[in-house]
């Protein structure tokens, strides 16, 4: 694998599939519009978002652009079907706002695999995928992801399909394994390497070290938490309501930022990339305005002394 050239700030496209809540077209690419404006250059997606929405719309806007100017990932292991109990229904049991007239089947085989790269390359309109994940093999089959999928993957980068190949999940113990059973490239772990805790440093961190794997984190605000200055008692913590504890935690984060005049945001986009396994962090969100907070906070200076009072704390 060449070495794929990520910037400190990767754009993470399920907003954009209206998570939670419809973004029009327009919105949309405004958004887009303000990452590429601002110098990020890698752009993660997946067919789970939006039932295909996210890929459609960043294919759309990617294709305006060099194609050697940015890397692009998606991911495999959820084929999308159309769902013959369609009766006018949102996917809202997947959190998504959008008509719930395709269905996710889990097939993590050879052709699964490959029909899901063709099928997501259709719907982006690109002639190639820089990196493939799969994605959350833990929720359907995790051995059947990991015996099948991850070397159906190996295959495609074999035969110049992709780039880079990695697993795409929020259980740090799923990725370690993954790490140590498969010849993979990357592991984009989500939510379990951030300011507020830190489940991948005991494990899964140190084994993509020895093993030559670059970790991509996501979900650095742990679903929103730590998105502002003063976490809230109806914020969302890995997209469930908040637990007192985890958000007394994080007010604690804040406060000790506040006295270092930091905000705590841009300490929660900063503090990952210090491990030296981590390659890039990923955002994601549906508004320019936070594409371009989100750029300043990740370039503001933050003093030594703060990452050891938060450590103390």
């Amino acid at each position: 694998m060449s070495e794929l050239a990520f910037g400190p700030l990767g754009f993470g496209a399920a907003s954009i599939g209206n998570l939670y809540r419809s973004v029009d077209d327009a919105t949309a690419r405004a958004t887009l519009d303000a990452a590429w404006d601002g110098g990020i250059r890698y752009f993660d997606t997946a067919p789970h978002y939006g039932l295909g929405l996210s890929e459609r719309r960043l294919g759309a806007f990617l294709r305006e652009k060099p194609r050697d100017e940015f890397i692009v990932s998606t991911k495999v292991g959820r084929l999308l079907v159309p769902n013959p109990d369609f009766s006018g229904g949102t996917d809202h049991e997947h959190a998504f706002a959008v008509p719930n007239d395709l269905m996710r089947v889990y097939d993590p085989s050879e052709a699964g695999v490959r029909r899901s790269l063709e099928d997501s390359l259709e719907r982006m309109g690109l002639d190639h995928i820089d990196i493939l994940y799969l994605h959350d093999p833990d929720g359907y089959d995790l051995e059947r992801g990991l015996s099948e999928g991850l070397p159906a993957l190996a295959h495609l980068r074999e035969e110049g399909l992709v780039r880079a190949i990695g697993i795409g999940v929020n259980d740090a113990a799923v990725a370690t394994r993954a790490v140590l059973e498969a010849d993979i490239d990357l592991v984009m772990i989500a939510g379990r390497y951030t300011l507020l805790e830190q489940p991948a440093a005991e494990e899964l961190l140190p084994a993509c070290l020895e093993n030559g794997v670059r970790v991509v984190d996501a979900a650095v605000f742990n679903s929103g938490l730590l998105a502002t200055n003063t976490p809230a008692a109806d914020a969302s913590y890995n997209y469930t309501a908040v637990p007192a504890e985890v958000l007394e935690r994080a007010r604690r984060l804040a406060a000790v930022c506040a006295e270092f005049g930091v905000e705590l945001p841009a300490a929660a986009l900063q503090f990952p990339a210090r491990h030296p396994a981590v390659a890039t962090v990923v955002v994601g969100t549906s508004r320019a305005e936070a594409v371009r907070e989100n750029l300043l906070r990740a370039s503001a200076p933050i003093p030594e002394e703060l990452w050891a009072a938060l450590e103390a704390a």
